[in-house]
């Protein structure tokens, strides 16, 4: 079973995030669909989670990760030396979360927007839900 990233998709940063996450995933196993997306909103109301967050989520095996924990959930199945990263479930969520949430806070300011969503490659297209 394949895992859904939710992501932000007019953040410069989160589009970012997702052709890095591409190309360390050859096995396909994450498709994504960006928060403001239709699928996206739906998933959000299938998953009781609030249309207002403005966080990475990551839905696997009907369990919801935000945050920090989704980051983390991500890295784990990344190729490479990134699932080393892991090992940072031994922080205190409070802690992680923090970090996480000072990034996310001056994501604009920091990277940029967009105007939309960006639009995938042809080769990308199959990883993105619809």
């Amino acid at each position: 079973m394949e895992a859904i990233i939710l992501f932000d998709g007019i953040c410069n940063f989160c589009n970012s995030s997702v052709q890095f996450i591409i190309k360390r995933d050859p096995k396909g196993y994450f498709k994504f669909a960006s928060l403001q997306s239709e699928i996206g909103q739906q998933l959000l109301k299938q998953y009781g989670v609030s249309k207002q967050i403005d966080s990475l989520i990551v839905i696997e095996k009907q369990k919801v990760y935000i945050k920090s924990s989704a980051a983390l959930q991500i890295s784990k199945k990344l190729s490479g030396f990134w699932r080393c990263f892991t090992i940072l479930r031994v922080l205190p969520p409070f802690f992680r979360d923090f970090l996480y949430d000072l990034v996310a806070k001056n994501r604009y300011n920091w990277f940029g927007k967009r105007d939309s969503c960006m639009l995938p490659t042809e080769e990308m297209k199959k990883r993105f839900l619809v």
